[in-house]
């Protein structure tokens, strides 16, 4: 998504200026992310976190697909949050799941598909971004919702 946020929201209706300022929020919105991780969220189940952050895009593609690019930095925002979230996420659920016990081995068996996603995506995205426009954020869309329903199905016990 980085790689093409200024083209994506240039589709939307922004100017490249616009779009580049919109961008700058990303990482402040990750950062405020982590920090409401370790703050608020750290009280909740790390699933519930994970079903927070892969909620995020989704949620933020519908205001420029919806109403285009004055709102287009709800997407960035929410988008960067989400991210931030995913990040703790990505490593204290596994470990709240499974245990310690082989942590470092079983993370790295669940990021092999995780590391080939990332690999394609930017391709990909860019694909979809040059025949569809601001419609490809319906992808990401699509593929937040799916990690959601998976997130949904998982049991919430804790290793013992």
């Amino acid at each position: 998504m980085a790689a093409h946020l200024p083209q994506l929201l240039q589709a939307s209706g922004a100017t490249l200026a616009v779009a580049v300022g919109i961008g700058a929020l990303i990482g402040p919105a990750q950062v405020a992310g982590r920090l409401l991780e370790f703050g608020f969220l750290r009280r909740v189940h790390p699933l519930l976190s994970a079903r927070l952050a892969t909620m995020a895009n989704p949620i933020g593609a519908l205001f420029p697909l919806t109403l285009g690019a004055p709102v287009a930095a709800l997407f960035a925002v929410l988008h960067g949050a989400g991210n931030g979230i995913l990040t703790i996420a990505k490593g204290t659920l596994p470990l709240v799941l499974f245990g310690p016990l082989g942590y470092g081995g079983r993370q790295g068996m669940l990021m092999v598909p995780a590391r080939i996603c990332q690999a394609i995506a930017p391709a990909l995205f860019g694909f979809c971004l040059e025949r569809w426009g601001t419609g490809a954020l319906w992808l990401s869309t699509a593929l937040g919702l799916m990690a959601f329903g998976a997130l949904m199905v998982m049991p919430r016990q804790s290793a013992g």
